[in-house]
């Protein structure tokens, strides 16, 4: 299914099959029906295994189909340690993953989805008309400041786990606790490595995507200067004693030949600490500009002709 093809509104059915999930749930009647937004709310909060299933389900057609698209992006994030046999993530031989890679999807969630928020801050809700509470499996949205999110997960086997996510002063940081003999300690190790982060680390931003930096000669075009501008935000997550230390360095062409078409590399700008290069942006023509040639020549001569008779 292609992004945009489902709608929170829309009305997911459960099947008998996710009727029968062990584990975690709301306990869904087979043919019952909630929206996306509410089983969103369920998986978020209550780690539903129903509502997972369901929505696979709804999404792909099977959970196995589902599953297929599950490798599939772990795949192309990077994950190599990862390998999905159900959607829910009840034990299951072959079902493995490492806390990197938990790391790499929680990132990925956060960067390009960052609305899934929207539900994993919420401490507590309800479904069905307020007959079914929902409290978050995640205490630390309700006591650590800054919390995002993001999900626990628990099993026999695989004991207790935690992706945890903060947000403070523009640093967003990603914790991940695996194999916790006990679900108090995951939070505790997680606000560790949180802490840790906050303390010692920091965002620093240069300017974002768009920004322009400075103007480029153009030769032979229909205008003769073109904006340069960054490609991406430019930012970087640095230890705080080096914040001081960074330098930026600012390399445009001196004058480029027409035609050139927007997005085109016009330049660059390098982060360095102590004379090694630690960030590359590129910087980029911020519009499309034509060869000069008899036609829009003569054009622009007449436009000149008529704005100066007015």
């Amino acid at each position: 299914m292609i992004a945009g093809q489902i709608s929170l509104t829309d009305k997911v059915t459960c099947s008998s099959n996710a009727a029968s999930m062990g584990g975690s749930q709301i306990w869904l009647e087979e043919n019952e029906s909630l929206t996306v937004e509410e089983m969103l709310k369920a998986i978020c909060l209550n780690s539903a295994n129903d509502c997972v299933v369901a929505m696979a389900e709804f999404i792909a057609g099977s959970e196995e189909e589902f599953v297929n698209r599950m490798n599939s992006k772990a795949k192309s994030l990077g994950m190599h340690d990862t390998a999905f046999r159900n959607c829910h993530g009840l034990d299951e031989d072959g079902h493995i993953t490492s806390s990197f890679d938990i790391a790499l999807m929680s990132r990925e969630l956060l960067n390009n989805h960052p609305s899934i928020t929207n539900y994993t801050t919420i401490y507590m809700d309800s479904l069905r008309n307020g007959e079914t509470g929902l409290v978050n499996t995640n205490k630390l949205v309700r006591n650590y400041n800054g919390c995002t999110g993001l999900k626990t997960g628990s099993t026999s086997l695989a004991l207790y786990n935690l992706s945890a996510s903060a947000t403070r002063d523009g640093l967003s940081l990603i914790a991940v606790i695996m194999h916790s003999p006990s679900s108090d300690i995951r939070f505790a190790e997680a606000q560790k490595l949180l802490n840790y982060g906050f303390s010692n680390f920091t965002n620093i931003s240069f300017g974002h995507k768009g920004d322009t930096i400075g103007t480029v000669s153009v030769n032979k075009g229909v205008k003769n200067s073109i904006n340069a501008i960054l490609s991406e935000d430019a930012s970087l997550f640095i230890a705080k004693s080096k914040s001081s230390q960074v330098v930026q360095n600012i390399s445009l062409n001196e004058k480029i030949n027409a035609p050139i078409n927007e997005g085109d590399i016009i330049g660059t700008v390098t982060y360095s600490i102590d004379n090694e290069v630690v960030k590359t942006i590129n910087v980029i023509a911020s519009e499309t500009i034509k060869k000069l040639n008899l036609i829009n020549m003569t054009t622009n001569l007449y436009n000149c002709w008529f704005n100066l008779l007015r």
